[in-house]
């Protein structure tokens, strides 16, 4: 049971990443009228969310099913 627990918690956290990420690139092509600080900004927030997403890693185990 603790296997399935991390498996699931690790792939929440991946799609919360990934909404971000998906938001974050939304926001900045979207929005190209924004000023240069706040596209700095978003290129930050992106890249940073991209960085977390590399330091999640792989799954812990194979998805069952």
């Amino acid at each position: 049971m603790g296997v399935e627990r991390s498996v699931t918690r690790w792939y929440i956290h991946r799609q919360m990443i990934l909404h971000e990420i998906e938001s974050l690139e939304r926001r900045l092509h979207h929005l190209p009228a924004v000023g240069q600080a706040e596209q700095d900004d978003l290129k930050h927030q992106l890249a940073t969310a991209q960085e977390k997403l590399r330091g999640l890693g792989s799954c812990p185990r194979p998805m069952m099913g």
